[in-house]
């Protein structure tokens, strides 16, 4: 991190959707924060500074991907760039590079993780000798369900002297769109997966933690009914991303959850003929996503659909003589654009404002930040962290 940066935060690809409202959430509530806003095209990014109420005075940077030059000059000029600028595999690495370099913290909302690992192979090193804090997936994918996994192992800690083993995760409501970006990534990703090499890392489910391969993992590609909750299960559309990252914040904590740690994470339908019916309609539902007809980058829900939104996730931790213990998370937004927008800008505060500590590397937020991360949301982002 650069001490003597021009500014805290750049948000970049503030005239995109989800940027505009990660520098709405700037503009209404850090007003005591330096911050500015990048993109391609400086007419559209005084428009979105006019529309959101920033102040006039809002520095605006011109910076685009297809321009390295520009974006070694952008992250130059701050402590940490937020991008919103995806998929990133497409539009990412010569970002990532200049951040590591540079010794500039960089956070974004990816959930890809074959261009997550073909980052931390080529940049890894970088950052930890330039000290720039490289933090993935910092939205809905995968901020509530990796930290969801860390905040139920503190009190399996409490209850029992040390955390468990086995970890479910299950989403039990959920309202919301996903994001133009995430159908974009998800279309990316499928035709980045005609080479073997990628196929390999996105079936891996250690594929974010370089030389250490944990125990068999559940597939969770199926419907299933759940004997511990008593309920059937559909598969859930972000797991291949969200395992991920929770192994990886495991292994980057020095695996306090054990090698032996499984984890999977499905959506709960309820007991019953009704409730495998409703399984049945979701995996049904996911095998189109990423198709032709959904949201493009950009488009998005109204105020109002994103107001409406939410998500309430459980986490069940079991012991090997069968107890139970259960914690939640839930958001009061919808979680590809509203809850998102609030997680990532935080983020990217707690890193900069409150961690000094962290090193420089390639970091999942929960490993990175743990229970200070926990607060913040909590406290500005409208997250609910609870024991049941």
């Amino acid at each position: 991190m650069n001490p003597s940066a021009e500014f805290d935060v750049i948000v970049h690809g503030a005239s995109g959707f989800t940027g505009r409202l990660v520098a709405e959430h700037f503009a209404t509530h850090h007003p005591d924060v330096r911050w500015a806003m990048s993109g391609r095209n400086a007419d559209k990014l005084a428009a979105v500074r006019d529309e959101i109420g920033a102040p006039a005075d809002t520095p605006l940077i011109v910076a685009d991907a297809d321009d390295p030059a520009s974006l070694r000059a952008l992250v130059q000029r701050t402590k940490a760039v937020l991008t919103t600028v995806g998929p990133y595999q497409l539009y990412g690495s010569d970002l990532v590079a200049a951040c590591a370099e540079a010794g500039t913290d960089y956070l974004d909302l990816c959930g890809e993780p074959a261009w997550m690992r073909q980052m931390i192979d080529a940049h890894e090193a970088a950052a930890k000798a330039s000290g720039a804090r490289i933090v993935f997936s910092c939205g809905f994918d995968s901020i509530p369900f990796e930290l969801g996994v860390w905040f139920l192992q503190q009190e399996a800690t409490r209850q029992f002297g040390g955390p468990v083993a086995r970890v479910k995760g299950r989403v039990r409501r959920m309202q919301g769109a996903f994001s133009g970006g995430t159908a974009a990534s998800l279309k990316a990703t499928m035709a980045a997966a005609r080479d073997p090499s990628v196929i390999e890392l996105l079936k891996n489910p250690f594929s974010l933690t370089p030389g250490f391969a944990g125990p068999k993992q559940p597939h969770g590609a199926a419907v299933a009914y759940d004997e511990d909750l008593e309920a059937w299960t559909a598969p859930f559309v972000m797991a291949a991303i969200n395992t991920r990252n929770v192994h990886r914040s495991n292994w980057l904590m020095g695996q306090p959850y054990g090698e032996g740690f499984v984890y999977d994470e499905m959506m709960l339908t309820g007991p019953g003929e009704q409730g495998e019916a409703v399984a049945k309609a979701i995996t049904a539902a996911n095998a189109s996503m990423g198709a032709e007809g959904g949201p493009k980058p950009g488009e998005g829900p109204s105020k109002a659909e994103r107001e409406a939104g939410f998500y309430d996730v459980l986490f069940v931790g079991l012991t090997p003589d069968g107890q139970q213990v259960r914690a939640s998370v839930a958001g009061d937004k919808d979680p590809g654009y509203g809850s998102t927008s609030k997680m990532i800008a935080e983020t990217a505060l707690c890193l900069v404002q409150q961690s000094p500590e962290v090193a420089g590397g390639i970091w999942t937020p929960g490993a990175a930040m743990q229970g200070r991360l926990v607060e913040r949301l909590r406290e500005r982002a409208g997250l609910k962290f609870a024991v049941e």
